[in-house]
């Protein structure tokens, strides 16, 4: 299973972007695949998961400004109002073991991760 991660780059803050992650590979099982972020000197964050069943749950609050979807097994992570504080570098992730993870340790396969900067 391989996960490729695209969208990232750099926008001024208030605005907008959208990432995508594609799975690869094993495609038959069903995944729960989720969004993580991981700032300079900061610890992975969950920001949002998404059941094979379509099933969305969300880690903080940023449901607030961030939507998950997928189509299949690509997942999309759209953000808008976007702050300075979300740069980082955005990961995603997928597990076909794990209910509703929200742990990295929970998940088996990671995308290579795609760089957000926000500027003010």
């Amino acid at each position: 299973v391989q996960l490729q991660a695209s969208g990232g780059g750099l926008v001024q803050a208030g605005g907008s972007l959208s990432l995508s992650c594609a799975l690869s590979g094993r495609t038959d099982e069903g995944y729960d695949m989720g969004w993580f972020r991981q700032a300079p000197g900061k610890e992975r964050e969950f920001i949002s998961g998404i059941s094979f069943a379509d099933y969305i749950y969300y880690g903080g609050s940023e449901k607030e400004r961030f939507t998950i979807s997928r189509d299949k097994n690509t997942v999309y992570l759209q953000m808008n109002s976007l702050k300075p504080e979300d740069t980082a570098i955005y990961y995603c992730a997928a597990s076909s073991t794990a209910i509703h993870p929200t742990h990295a340790w929970e998940f088996q396969y990671w995308g290579q991760g795609t760089q957000v900067t926000v500027s003010s």
